[in-house]
């Protein structure tokens, strides 16, 4: 896993690198958020790949676990990928609801997150 940060404006953004999974639970979802929060970032940019597939089927309960741990430490989280693979109106309605709010969106591309964030 590598780690590039990002500036834009006052805020310090986390871009995490890897083609591995990083996030397969919670409790992976906490340690690097902590990890990244005592190295005072703001925001953690992800890659879809880098979380457990279950996170994209709501009926596992994953995903409101994880993104209930982003809301209560105020992380800003984007996560970037192709979210069209993944079937199902709960899910798209899932994307589309959190995209109109700023602490967890989910993008297309790096770069309309660094937008969004500026």
């Amino acid at each position: 896993m590598q780690i590039e940060t990002h500036h834009i404006g006052t805020k310090k953004i986390a871009e995490i690198i890897s083609e591995a999974i990083l996030i397969s639970n919670v409790e992976d979802a906490l340690q690097l958020m902590a990890d990244l929060y005592y190295q005072e970032t703001d925001a953690i940019i992800i890659g879809e790949k880098n979380i457990i597939p279950d996170f994209f089927d709501l009926k596992t309960g994953i995903a409101g676990e994880i993104l209930q741990k982003f809301s209560n430490y105020r992380m800003q989280l984007f996560i970037i990928g192709d979210f069209d693979k993944y079937p199902g109106k709960s899910i798209r309605d899932f994307i589309y609801e959190s995209n109109k709010g700023k602490l967890v969106n989910f993008l297309a591309a790096v770069e309309l997150a660094k937008e969004k964030l500026g």
